[in-house]
């Protein structure tokens, strides 16, 4: 189980938030602790808001008085709404909470259920309650809570890279602007790219892509970025989605500022002659597009194609997951452009290459016997054995160590809100 642990200093929009899933028969409140009934049994916000004014009146200088914790089991757990409760009213006890008004929302929309707890984090007298080593004891508390209800255990191999791997949209299973925020929020933290288009790359072995749009706000030209999700044929589905769901982290501004980072960094990056001398091997060595794609699996490389209408190869880029760079081919040589796999595929036109260098001392490879014995999944058509999309989930398995955890709905919630409350201000 994993427990995220929130903080701020709009209490009416953690309750309403969590309202809003009840109202719209996506939840439900399970329990309140010390907190004011009502007749009928039903709340509004404002109504659950009250049991908490006198804590708020009496705080003294805790900005970030509102706790707003979610407790996430494992997918494979069945929890009852008795045993939510009990957990929930165990895990404050033991975080120093017990004693607060707090009220118990459990979710259903998405396909694991899991429960919300709102509460403040100043006493009856205004102080802040202690919350040193509050990770820490969250941890412990949530391991405790697991062994005493037989839960999956976050710590277990098997949970712990469920955890962490970035998936691939699948616009099937719904509550597709979640599944997609798992990933456009943290790629930027991990790989470089210098351009839309390789972005774009990227994001394509994830079942995304993004495009820039403009527009005109108030007599100014805007531009921005819509994200749309792609089928197992990378046509789009859905509805396109603004940036600004998904964050900063997802939106122009911020990727331009990426880009020129990026930029300068991959200038003499040590990787480039690495992944040259890889795909140079590669192409020599086969004859042929599938074998090619493989070949680069084995040393962890994606390679991600784009054609126009008649077929012809216009746009090459290499994804390498050992050192974290997306690379058009033109970057690592115009020997390496598109053109030139575009004959040797489409036109048998055999490349110009020079010996390649030996590459053992070099590369390191992956190590069949550590990567996960899975089927191919069809929506990575580029990837053709299990050992490739294997090293594709180690390579990316390490990034996302809490992402059962996170709430992303909750987040454009609170925008939101916050965009709501500025315009009443004005």
């Amino acid at each position: 189980m994993i427990a995220k642990i929130g903080r701020s200093e709009n209490l009416y929009g953690a309750l309403a938030y969590n309202q809003l899933k009840v109202e719209n028969e996506k939840g439900q409140i399970l329990f309140g602790n010390r907190m004011i009934e009502t007749t009928s049994g039903h709340y509004s916000a404002a109504q659950l808001a009250q049991s908490f004014a006198p804590y708020l009146i009496a705080n003294r200088n805790t900005e970030k008085h509102t706790l707003h914790i979610s407790l996430n089991p494992d997918p494979k757990d069945k929890v009852s709404d008795d045993r939510y409760r009990e957990m929930a009213e165990a895990y404050m006890q033991e975080m120093g909470y017990g004693q607060q008004p707090f009220v118990v929302f459990k979710h259903t929309d998405i396909n694991r259920s899991h429960i919300h707890i709102v509460s403040v984090c100043v006493d009856e007298q205004g102080k802040k309650i202690s919350d040193k080593f509050e990770k820490m004891r969250s941890m412990n508390v949530c391991r405790e809570l697991e062994r005493k209800y037989g839960l999956v255990t976050a710590t277990d191999k098997e949970h712990t890279q469920n955890d962490k791997i970035f998936r691939p949209v699948d616009y099937r299973s719904g509550d597709v602007k979640s599944q997609m925020a798992s990933v456009l929020r943290h790629l930027p933290n991990y790989y470089q790219y210098q351009t839309l288009g390789e972005y774009n790359a990227l994001l394509s072995l994830f079942n995304v892509t993004t495009e820039k749009v403009q527009g005109e706000l108030q007599g100014k030209m805007k531009e921005g970025l819509l994200y749309i999700a792609l089928n197992d044929k990378g046509e789009r589905v859905g509805h396109p989605l603004k940036a600004s769901l998904f964050g900063k982290n997802a939106g122009l501004s911020t990727l331009e500022l990426h880009f020129a980072r990026c930029k300068e960094t991959l200038k003499d990056h040590p990787a480039k002659p690495t992944i040259k001398a890889a795909v140079n091997i590669a192409l020599k060595s086969t004859s042929d597009e599938q074998a090619f794609k493989k070949m680069l699996g084995e040393q962890g490389i994606n390679v991600v194609l784009r054609r126009n209408d008649t077929g012809r190869v216009y746009g090459i880029t290499f994804i390498d997951h050992n050192s974290k760079t997306v690379l058009n081919g033109s970057r690592l040589g115009k020997e390496l452009s598109a053109n030139i796999f575009n004959d040797c595929w489409n036109n048998n036109i055999n490349p110009n290459i020079k010996e390649p260098v030996e590459l053992q001392s070099k590369m390191s490879r992956p190590n069949d016997a550590d990567l996960p014995a899975e089927e191919p999944h069809h929506l990575f058509d580029f990837l053709t054995t299990d050992k490739h999309e294997g090293g594709l989930i180690e390579a990316l398995g390490c990034l996302l160590p809490e992402a059962q955890g996170e709430d992303y709905q909750e987040q454009d919630f609170a925008n939101k809100m916050r965009k709501k409350h500025r315009k009443s201000s004005r």
